[in-house]
């Protein structure tokens, strides 16, 4: 490790959150979890400010409500997010975020099982499972107007899918019959639509598809549902090498856009810096650290130069001190920082990746040539 690097890892070990250093010791320095400072870690983890409140917040049926500032909605809503958070600071099964780790199957017991709070909001989501294996938008009041006239929208069961996934949960032959839901609504050219309206299912219309959440290849493709529906793969231990999975991210890396302004937007959610609102506008601005995170997930190498030179933008966006720097909420910047580097220690040169897109600049909403 170069005298660059020793400096940025102490900044990040010099973070007050025990979560943030016990995931910079396990994924970036590969410390074993016999080490003592990382049993000390997770002895403090539940004292970190991120999670405190929220378990001391959780019902005794496993859910959460929202708290009408970060998260708003009801408590199917809020229970996904907070699964979310948990997941992604560390609560999930040990290593569940590995590349090729095996998630906890809780239909028997596993000697990796998740934090109680997340065992027990992970039964509470699955309780509002449908039969058929998907979630309903319409059970508690959640998106209000949003979800008028529509039959059918994949982000209903994509977001609390995702939450389990992130979790370890992936694996439960629950979840995995929401994986069969989510890709029976996939579209043909590999993309998820906004939605089935005006009807039911089966004599419905594809929904509109706002400029911003077009893809670049696709008629009725919705990137705000096709990012959803390919995060829930990414965290599935085998389904993240799928060719779905990689259908859907070759569609996302169609889109050339480089908005630095949004580098670490999905991190400072997770974290509870940034809140989290809407609908169809979840995935609404567009996150290149999340591309870059779902690339290592999937496969992607830097063999494709749309990745490559995703990684060198996003390396430039490193500041003066090593660190990427999220602006609006400077004190995630080190949560920021440790998801690129996370990232881009991951990322493979070569491999079985082949993407076929053309890349495309972007525009949400092209200028239309006037006839006169």
């Amino acid at each position: 490790m170069n005298e660059t690097s020793s400096s940025r890892m102490a900044l990040l070990l010099a973070d007050p959150s025990p979560c943030l250093r016990l995931r910079v010791l396990r994924e970036l320095l590969g410390y074993p979890d016999d080490d003592p400072e990382v049993r000390e870690l997770l002895e403090a983890r539940e004292r970190d400010p991120l999670v405190r409140d929220l378990l001391d917040r959780q019902a005794v049926d496993g859910s959460w409500d929202a708290d009408g500032r970060l998260w708003q909605g009801g408590r199917q809503r809020a229970t996904y997010l907070a699964l979310m958070r948990l997941g992604y600071v560390g609560f999930a099964a040990p290593h569940s975020d590995a590349p090729h780790s095996d998630a906890p199957h809780s239909d028997a017991p596993h000697s990796d099982a998740p934090h109680p709070a997340v065992q027990r909001g992970a039964e509470y989501l699955f309780s509002l499972q449908q039969d058929d294996g998907a979630w309903s938008f319409t059970s508690d009041g959640t998106e209000g107007g949003e979800r008028e006239g529509y039959a059918m929208v994949p982000l209903q069961t994509a977001l609390p899918l995702r939450a389990l996934a992130m979790c370890g949960y992936g694996s439960d032959s629950r979840a995995e019959r929401a994986y069969t839901w989510l890709l029976a609504r996939r579209l043909d050219d590999g993309a998820w639509p906004t939605g089935i309206a005006g009807g039911t299912e089966t004599d419905g219309v594809y929904g509109y598809v706002a400029g911003y959440r077009r893809l670049a290849h696709s008629r009725w493709g919705c990137r705000s549902n096709t990012t959803g529906s390919l995060l829930c793969l990414a965290h599935h231990p085998e389904r993240r090498n799928g060719p779905e999975a990689r259908r859907a991210l070759d569609l996302l890396l169609g889109r050339e856009t480089r908005e630095a302004q949004n580098v670490g937007l999905e991190v400072a959610r997770l974290v509870g810096a940034e809140p989290t609102r809407g609908f169809f506008t979840f995935f609404a601005r567009f996150d290149l650290a999340l591309l870059l995170d779902l690339c290592w997930r999937i496969g992607a190498t830097t063999d494709d130069t749309r990745v490559a030179d995703l990684v060198e933008f996003v390396t430039g966006l490193r500041g003066e001190y090593g660190l990427w720097a999220y602006p609006t909420q400077p004190q995630v910047s080190r949560w920021v920082t440790f998801d690129v580097l996370r990232s881009l220690s991951r990322l493979q040169v070569e491999g079985d990746w082949a993407g076929t897109e053309p890349r495309t600049p972007f525009q949400p909403y092209p200028t239309r040539r006037k006839r006169f």
